[in-house]
């Protein structure tokens, strides 16, 4: 009975398990987190940022992969026929994805030189977009009384003003050369300030509203009894809670801003010729498809894929933003 009663008191204390820390997490890590988990949206954040390589290192990927963008092959052509010689647009071991018809330049070529076109266009036309809406957005939505009425005045003209015949008159009109710019670097800039210019009001809205409901909370009146001024609370306060709205558009904006290049480089109000771009391509494949589609096939897939990929991680962005919302 004795040696029981020692075996049990001797027996050592169970040791206690140490309790599990907890660790905050940001709201950024919070987003980055639920991001991780949507696999079709990190799947075209993947794709947009191949593309944006691609166009960065266009020069590197031509040296090994394609030709000069602005070298002809003749004889790559059907004299008699102006088509590509061989199917699918005269796709080889050489040209990856054929040539084009009469010149027989390299379309991979042209393709990776029309992606920097496409994307520096609708990546500045973006910006522009972005701090003009968010600077007027704001102040309509901060101010209120007749800065709100006035600015949204303004966008509903530019909402309703035709976008593409504007773009167009407009080209037909500017000088070859301005301020020392000339050639197709004046064609992208009238085409970031026509699509920037007509698609601020977008996003302007947007935050116009989110601006008007965060006014009216705690902070902001803490804030004005503390003796903060307008600046104060539009950069301190507003400003960082409508950071999350202002990159979800903004990423949704750049394919709207892709496809309105290409249409204005369809209709001719691009940049100009030997100058790459997809819509520009679309425009001459017109001319053959019913003979050999590859030539439209290409740039049309070029511009598909940009787009979707570019909405698929915009969606995701949003619903890891702003969950909320879904």
């Amino acid at each position: 009975m004795s040696t029981s009663t020692e075996s049990t008191t001797d027996a050592p204390p169970p040791t206690a398990v140490p309790a599990k820390r907890i660790e905050g997490r940001s709201p950024g890590r919070i987003a980055w987190d639920r991001l991780k988990r949507d696999k079709i949206a990190l799947t075209g954040g993947v794709v947009v940022l191949l593309l944006i390589l691609a166009a960065v290192f266009a020069p590197v990927l031509i040296a090994l992969f394609g030709h000069p963008v602005d070298e002809p092959h003749p004889d790559q052509i059907n004299p008699d026929l102006g088509l590509p010689l061989g199917s699918f647009g005269g796709m080889s071991g050489d040209f990856l994805l054929g040539v084009d018809p009469t010149f027989g330049r390299d379309v991979f070529s042209r393709i990776i030189y029309g992606a920097r076109i496409s994307l520096t266009v609708a990546l500045l036309s973006a910006a522009f977009s972005v701090v003009i809406g968010v600077l007027l957005g704001t102040a309509a939505g901060y101010f209120g009384g007749w800065v709100d009425s006035v600015i949204s005045k303004v966008m509903d003209v530019l909402l309703a003003f035709p976008q593409l015949l504007f773009s167009i008159a407009l080209v037909s009109v500017m000088p070859s050369s301005l301020l020392g710019v000339d050639g197709s670097f004046l064609r992208m800039g009238i085409l970031v300030v026509v699509i920037g210019g007509f698609g601020w009001p977008y996003i302007g809205r947007i935050v116009r509203g989110q601006a008007l409901s965060l006014r009216e909370r705690e902070f902001v009146d803490a804030a004005r009894s503390l003796g903060a001024g307008s600046v104060h609370i539009l950069l301190r306060e507003l400003l960082p809670n409508l950071v999350a709205p202002i990159l979800v558009y903004a990423t949704l904006i750049i394919p709207t801003n892709i496809l309105s290049e290409a249409a204005l480089s369809f209709l001719g109000a691009g940049v100009k010729p030997p100058t790459p771009s997809w819509g520009q391509m679309l425009s001459e494949a017109t001319k053959i498809y019913q003979v050999d589609p590859t030539y439209m096939v290409v740039p049309g897939l070029a511009i598909f894929i940009t787009v979707l990929a570019f909405n698929l991680f915009g969606d995701g962005l949003r619903d890891a933003l702003d969950p909320k919302g879904n």
